[in-house]
C-alpha cells in the first residue's frame, strides 16, 4: 500500500500546478493519493506560543510524515516560491519530529513564463534542504506557457513534458 501526498503551491481553484500534481499522481499510481491543504494561518510566534500548533498545520505535518513519497508543484511568483508554500514549510518546521527527513520528494512547476519555473525550483530545493528530504532532482518538469499545456480534463498534452513527468515519477517510485 503506497501513499502519495501532493502539494500544490497555488491556492487558485483552476491552478495548473494543482492539475500537474493530480496528473503526476495518476502517473505515479499510488494506492492512496492525498492533496495537502496549505490554507493555514500566517506563521506567528505569538500564536504558536499562546495557542500551539494550529490543527491544519499538524494535519499537514502528519500527512507528510505518513506519506511514502511527496510531489510538490509550484508556480513562480516574482522569481521565487509563493509565500503560501514557504509559510506552510515554516509552520511544519515547528511541529514535533522531522516529517521531511529522508522522505522521497519530487518537485515540478507550471508557470506562464517560458522557463517553466526554473528559478522557483532552485529556490524550492534551497528551502527544502534544511529538512533533509530525499530530493529527486530530475528529470526536471518545467511546464512553461502553462495554460496552453493542459487539456480540458487537466492532463498535460506536451510530449516533452509528459516524458519528463513519467521519468520523474518512475524515479520517485524507485526511491521509496
Amino acid at each position: 500500500m503506497t501513499t502519495l501526498l501532493g502539494i500544490s503551491g497555488a491556492l487558485r481553484a483552476k491552478s495548473t500546478n494543482t492539475m500537474l500534481v493530480r496528473h503526476a499522481a495518476q502517473v505515479f499510481g499510488a494506492d492512496t493519493f492525498i492533496e495537502a491543504d496549505l490554507r493555514v494561518p500566517l506563521y506567528d510566534g505569538d500564536l504558536e506560543e499562546n495557542e500551539g500548533i494550529p490543527a491544519a498545520v499538524q494535519t499537514l505535518s502528519d500527512q507528510i510524515a505518513q506519506a511514502d513519497a511527496v510531489i510538490i508543484s509550484t508556480p513562480e511568483y516574482n522569481k521565487n516560491i509563493p509565500g503560501v508554500l514557504k509559510n506552510a514549510f515554516d509552520w511544519v518546521s515547528r511541529t514535533e519530529g522531522a516529517p521531511w527527513a529522508d522522505k522521497p520528494v519530487a518537485i515540478m512547476s507550471a508557470t506562464a513564463g517560458r522557463s517553466g519555473g526554473e528559478r522557483t525550483q532552485t529556490h524550492l530545493v534551497s528551502v527544502l534542504a534544511p529538512f533533509r528530504p530525499k530530493l529527486i532532482l530530475g528529470p526536471e518538469v518545467l511546464v512553461g506557457a502553462n495554460y496552453e499545456q493542459f487539456d480540458e480534463s487537466g492532463l498535460l498534452t506536451n510530449e516533452v513534458n509528459l516524458k519528463a513527468l513519467n521519468d520523474l515519477m518512475d524515479r520517485l517510485k524507485a526511491a521509496i
